[in-house]
């Protein structure tokens, strides 16, 4: 999930740039009307050296508030997008405008990074997970060749074949459903138990989700059917201030997956026709509404949802 700018109370840019074109528009003003009236108690001399350290202590002054309210925030934003979301970034902005800006860089950041990690992701998996299949239909052609092969063993081949295919289809319709999951999508709140209406689970403390309706359909619906295919009878949602927990009392994850759980194309269900796709797509659809799946610790599979 991408960090969030801290909110403190800064000037708005349109009070800084207004001042200063004020204080330079009024100094000469005041600096002339000041001449006029301390010129013959100081002496000239002494009253061009007091206008003109007034001025020199005013331009100063200016020119400190511009560098710390502007430019020292601009130069931190681009050496943020320069560095691609690598570089440190200012927990707060000079300014409530750059404070705005610099949250929607570092959101569009954390988007392209995590669609960069997609596309990683695919190819170090999609290779593996494409060869099993790529080597049954490549088997099973060349078996289909040979003079003496009787009417049912072309028939297995075939099967084999068309299962073969079938599998791949599967793979490469969760890897698009997987990069859709990252695609924008209009925010928006929906009621948890009205999620739920349709699923069997028991919901312990109902509220308002700040994620939109189709997103937390498919949250419920993933995780519910996880939990049920992997034995659990029972499965909790429950609703807090900032985060969502949904627990079950399954048989949970070993330790040895539990740093797997999010990987593309991991699954424990593979001879099931499982994909390993599920969690990755939650875990997509929600860092894209600005939210974060976590794996918590058990009895039972644990996942929370902070908002």
């Amino acid at each position: 999930m991408s960090r969030r700018v801290t909110a403190k109370w800064r000037p708005p840019l349109a009070l800084v740039l207004g001042g200063t074109l004020g204080a330079v528009f009024f100094l000469p003003l005041i600096g002339i009307s000041y001449f006029r009236v301390a010129g013959g108690v100081l002496g000239w001399g002494e009253t061009s050296w007091m206008i003109g350290l007034m001025a020199f202590v005013a331009t100063a002054g200016l020119g400190y508030l511009l560098w710390r309210l502007v430019l020292q925030p601009v130069r931190a934003l681009t050496a943020y997008a320069q560095s691609e979301g690598e570089a440190d970034v200012p927990a707060h902005f000079g300014t409530p405008e750059f404070s705005d800006l610099g949250q929607a860089v570092i959101g569009m950041t954390s988007v392209l990074r995590g669609r960069e990690a997609v596309l990683r992701s695919y190819a170090d998996h999609v290779t593996h997970e494409l060869k099993s299949p790529l080597t049954a239909i490549r088997g099973a052609a060349e078996l289909l060749n040979e003079p003496g092969l009787t009417d049912k063993d072309r028939a297995r081949m075939l099967g084999t074949i068309s299962q073969a295919a079938d599998r791949m289809e599967v793979l490469l319709d969760g890897q698009r459903a997987l990069a859709r999951a990252q695609e924008p999508m209009t925010p928006g709140t929906c009621r948890l138990s009205e999620v739920l209406a349709g699923h069997d689970v028991d919901l312990t403390r109902d509220g308002t989700v700040p994620l939109p309706r189709a997103v937390m359909d498919l949250v419920a619906t993933h995780l519910v059917g996880n939990a049920h295919a992997h034995g659990a009878q029972l499965v909790t949602f429950a609703l807090h201030d900032d985060r969502l927990v949904i627990s079950d009392n399954g048989p949970g994850i070993s330790d040895g997956n539990r740093d797997r759980v999010f990987d593309p194309f991991f699954t424990t269900r593979r001879a099931a026709g499982g994909t390993g796709m599920g969690l990755p797509i939650v875990q997509r659809m929600l860092r894209a509404q600005g939210a974060e799946i976590t794996l918590m610790p058990g009895p039972g599979a644990v996942f929370e949802i902070r908002f």
